[in-house]
């Protein structure tokens, strides 16, 4: 079984995080919020993103990341960076793996990524854009870590007979 967990370092903005706690709940993956955070967890717009999914989320939180690393001590720790030069579908994920991703305004801090240069990785995207969406981001590698787990654990059927 996968055991997937998207960690979030001091988001910002209430609706992506809401959006990406229905991502988690699809994959039936733990959110870890790192503060500080840009909004409350009580904001209307955290919630009504996350619509009726967010009271069955598994949310942890933190002070810093490094209580977040303290309590998380096992697992590969894979962080998502333009910057990155390794594609996110080239790397091997393992069967506990923490998706980490930075703030909307200005990513992961350049030294993190540095300290962890060999599990960096990127989505690749057009030389036309800047960056994703970070909901959308998170979206593409949850989705990368299952498929490289042959969806273990998720409904990958529908009920249609075609």
């Amino acid at each position: 079984m996968v055991e997937l967990n998207i960690v979030l370092l001091e988001p910002e903005i209430p609706q992506n995080t809401g959006n990406i706690g229905r991502i988690c709940n699809a994959m039936g993956s733990s959110l870890h919020l790192i503060e500080p955070l840009g909004f409350s967890i009580e904001d209307k717009y955290l919630k009504r993103a996350g619509l009726d999914y967010w009271k069955d989320l598994n949310v942890k939180s933190y002070k810093d990341y490094g209580q977040f690393l303290a309590q998380n001590p096992q697992g590969q720790k894979v962080f998502l960076s333009k910057k990155a030069g390794v594609r996110c579908d080239r790397l091997p994920y393992s069967n506990t793996v923490y998706l980490i991703f930075g703030k909307e305004s200005v990513g992961l801090p350049e030294q993190l990524l540095l300290e962890n240069k060999d599990t960096c990785v990127r989505v690749p995207i057009s030389v036309c854009s800047r960056s994703l969406n970070l909901a959308n981001a998170v979206a593409i590698l949850s989705y990368e870590v299952m498929r490289q787990h042959r969806f273990t654990g998720l409904k990958a059927q529908g009920d249609l007979s075609l």
